[in-house]
């Protein structure tokens, strides 16, 4: 598969977490995009304080690449109390939710938003101190040549923290009483072949880029959310997904996922009590080499 047909394929399926897509489905993907942060908000916690003990210094300048809603660029802010924070995005409507909530969050001050599209080059946002992309480096067209750009606009000793997800989120047993065993399964498997948020190890890129890496690490982001938000959550992830997948898998699978996605009916997602939600990820932080470290 070409980078454009991966991206397009992508890109129809929703998860260009803000940075790519399409105007009409931005509501959609904000629901899904405030929806994962609200269960996996221990996560961001997490990454960003880990974040912070590789910052030798305390950052001023914060760009976020790909902000989508905003969550990483709010998880900056509280982090680096002293920053000013660069939310960049393709889509105005994302900027928009970013702009509401950094109000909300007390830190309109510091938050600042850029609408710019990464494939077509760097935005103006001069020199950068730390720069996060969280799901979105493998959504352009030019990954490499985005690195290198973020490698010039970082001062000396700067960081830059890509997040990736290790794997798809599962929601559903093996077995949901309706129909064959293992659907969940079956559809990872689908988007798996359609390479839905396929990305490679960044650590060769990173270094390819002039980077050197920190750290590599791994962030398990089980939750256990109220069963009433784990069902909102499950049916926004899986309605992109019988959106995306209707062309790819069996009759009888498409109509146990509309089953499950019906507003009402003895097997809606509304009704199951056995929902959990399992995904990680994986952050690489990489520094800029600085002839003074």
């Amino acid at each position: 598969m070409t980078e454009h047909t991966h991206r397009h394929a992508h890109r129809r399926a929703g998860h260009h977490h803000g940075h790519g897509g399409h105007d009409h489905d931005d509501a959609g993907l904000a629901e899904l995009l405030d929806l994962d942060a609200e269960v996996h908000g221990a996560y961001l916690h997490d990454l960003s304080g880990w974040l912070g003990r590789h910052a030798r210094e305390q950052p001023r300048m914060v760009v976020d690449l790909g902000a989508g809603t905003g969550a990483g660029s709010l998880a900056l802010a509280r982090e680096f109390s002293s920053a000013e924070v660069i939310a960049v995005d393709r889509s105005a409507a994302m900027l928009a939710r970013i702009q509401s909530s950094a109000r909300e969050a007390g830190v309109a001050g510091r938050l600042r938003v850029v609408e710019s599209d990464l494939d077509v080059g760097w935005p103006a946002v001069g020199a950068v101190d730390l720069a996060w992309a969280s799901s979105s480096l493998h959504e352009v067209a030019d990954p490499d040549r985005l690195l290198r750009d973020v490698h010039d606009a970082l001062n000396p000793g700067g960081l830059l923290v890509v997040v990736e997800m290790d794997a798809l989120p599962r929601f559903l047993p093996d077995d949901i009483g309706l129909g064959r065993p293992g659907l969940e399964s079956r559809c990872h498997d689908a988007l798996e072949k359609v390479n839905w948020n396929a990305h490679p190890d960044w650590r060769p890129h990173l270094e390819a880029a002039g980077f050197e890496i920190a750290e590599q690490r791994s962030f398990p982001a089980d939750a256990n959310p109220p069963q009433r938000r784990a069902a909102r959550y499950a049916r926004a992830y899986l309605g992109r997904v019988r959106g995306f997948l209707g062309e790819h898998l069996a009759a009888d699978d498409l109509d146990a996922l509309d089953r499950l996605l019906a507003d009402e009916g003895p097997d809606s997602l509304s009704r199951r009590r056995d929902l959990t939600v399992r995904r990680n990820r994986t952050a690489w932080v990489a520094r800029r080499f600085s002839a003074s470290a």
